[in-house]
């Protein structure tokens, strides 16, 4: 079978890909820094895990040997990260994007599966924002995530296909959690604190379940090459306003957690002003790709998890959180 190597593969996504990957048959190298740890990693024959820095293009070429695929993860993820050190997030999130772009394709994979972020829209009015829709970049991380993006198409060939994904808010549960994303943040305060603080509230933002994703990552390796390349696609689901998905996250847990009603909402300004209605209509029409999990699902995940005692201390472990964890390393 295709041997597939994820960038970032040990983190929030990847410990919900990687098993998806291995069901489906693939052979799979994880190449990730491993700032947090390998742990929500499975034990499998067909796995190959490699400590390894995507900056360092010698290392990354090397763990291409037969690797048919790239879906490329690896950053500093989210717009708080860069609030860190704006030599690093350049460095990682682009100056070595076309170099790893290069190895690959030169290494003889055949397709290379760059995922982006709808935050590359920052802000917008328009009722639908599709993939041609300008991209108002408000952070570095945003910014970084569409510059790359051209830079990819431009190795576009016929052996070797390009396809850009932009991903809108990940949620729900993963092996390796992460508590700073919008609906996992509100379930968490929700359920352990019994308080939801909203920051703005008016902000338009869409979310995709982290299953939704990751199985369209799989999809995306066996769509034929006619109908993918060179394409960018929008990958989201359900689109509310910050303060419209807090209701909905306190009536979920209200639910699931009776004895913490009522919980109580309150609302502060923010200064992240990103807001978009994306679209998701193109990849709907074009490959037939619709998510099947709703943020109800993602909630009720959660909820499940903290009932088992999945996670201890999520109020105060830093591990949770990318950009704490990013500060606490001195990551250089």
């Amino acid at each position: 079978m295709k041997k597939v190597l994820v960038t970032g593969g040990a983190g929030y996504k990847g410990c919900v890909l990687v098993p998806k990957l291995l069901d489906a048959g693939y052979e799979v190298v994880v190449y990730d820094l491993m700032l947090f740890g390998s742990d929500g990693l499975p034990q499998h024959p067909k796995l190959t895990v490699i400590k390894g820095d995507i900056r360092d293009i010698p290392a990354y070429a090397a763990a291409l040997k037969g690797v048919h695929s790239v879906i490329h993860m690896a950053c500093i993820s989210n717009d708080p990260s860069f609030e860190l050190d704006e030599a690093l997030s350049r460095t990682i999130n682009y100056d070595c994007f076309e170099p790893m772009v290069i190895a690959s394709k030169k290494a003889g994979v055949r397709r290379f599966i760059y995922i982006s972020s709808s935050s590359v829209y920052g802000v917008s009015d328009a009722p639908e924002v599709t993939e041609d829709h300008p991209l108002v970049p408000l952070t570095l991380y945003n910014k970084y995530k569409g510059m790359c993006e051209p830079l990819l198409f431009k190795h576009q060939a016929p052996d070797f296909v390009c396809i850009t994904l932009r991903p809108a808010t990940v949620c729900g549960y993963s092996p390796r959690m992460r508590f700073d994303l919008t609906i996992n943040i509100l379930t968490n305060h929700a359920v352990n604190k019994g308080l939801i603080t909203v920051f703005g509230g008016a902000q338009k933002r869409p979310n995709i379940h982290v299953d939704d994703v990751t199985e369209l990552y799989v999809k995306m390796l066996e769509y034929p090459d006619a109908l993918v390349a060179g394409e960018t696609f929008n990958v989201g689901y359900e689109n509310f306003t910050v303060s419209a998905l807090a209701d909905f996250v306190k009536k979920v847990v209200e639910e699931e957690f009776p004895e913490k009603a009522p919980i109580q909402i309150t609302t502060t300004p923010s200064n992240d002003n990103r807001s978009y209605h994306v679209s998701s209509k193109k990849i709907w029409q074009k490959l037939g790709w619709k998510p099947r999990f709703t943020i109800e699902d993602a909630v009720r995940g959660l909820c499940a998890a903290f009932k088992d005692g999945r996670f201890k201390n999520t109020m105060s472990d830093e591990s949770f959180v990318n950009v704490k964890v990013v500060k606490k390393l001195g990551l250089k």
